[in-house]
């Protein structure tokens, strides 16, 4: 258990922000910079973790950022956010945005991201934050998904050794086994 509290279920850390894309969010092209998405999805993430550790959060990293369809002007941005992990004081937190054409009513996926926080104390230091308590089969996926997420990132960044990467060893040694049964 990541702390003396009890655990959370996702649903205690979900948000969802709606902006329109105005001029003054786009790049030459008319759509909508990445830089200004990426602060709103920030915005969103932070909400998410504080919710689910009940303190001040701050954003450790963010990786898996995938563009995957422009966001034009006059588009409404729909960002939705949830804790899918905690560790013993950070946090997965996954965001998914989309964007809505009010005039011709349509809603696109658009971006999605993996963010990890860490929850702060007064002083500026890391404490311990509730475990997560996934309730439906999809929050169980993302659950176990979330910590082979960490080791890849903890061992990227020469923070933890591969082969101290448990989460991990499963899927390498199927996708090892796989590899030898292949015919040639």
């Amino acid at each position: 258990m990541s702390s003396s509290r009890p655990p959370k279920p996702v649903s205690a850390s979900k948000c969802k922000m709606t902006e329109i894309v105005l001029p003054n969010d786009t790049n030459g092209l008319g759509n909508m910079m990445g830089g200004r998405l990426l602060h709103l999805m920030d915005k969103c993430a932070a909400i998410s973790a504080q919710r689910h550790a009940n303190r001040v959060c701050v954003t450790a990293a963010v990786d898996s950022v995938e563009f995957q369809s422009a966001i034009r002007e006059g588009e409404v941005v729909v960002i939705e956010s949830h804790v899918n992990r905690a560790f013993r004081t950070s946090m997965e937190v996954e965001l998914n945005v989309w964007a809505e054409n009010p005039l011709e009513e349509t809603h696109r996926a658009c971006n999605r991201a993996f963010y990890t926080y860490v929850a702060l104390d007064e002083d500026g230091g890391t404490v311990p934050v509730p475990d997560v308590a996934p309730n439906t089969e999809q929050e169980h996926e993302r659950y176990e998904a979330a910590a082979k997420r960490r080791d890849i990132r903890l061992v990227l960044a020469g923070r933890k050794e591969l082969e101290d990467a448990a989460s991990l060893k499963e899927d390498m040694l199927t996708a090892l086994q796989h590899s030898t049964d292949a015919p040639a």
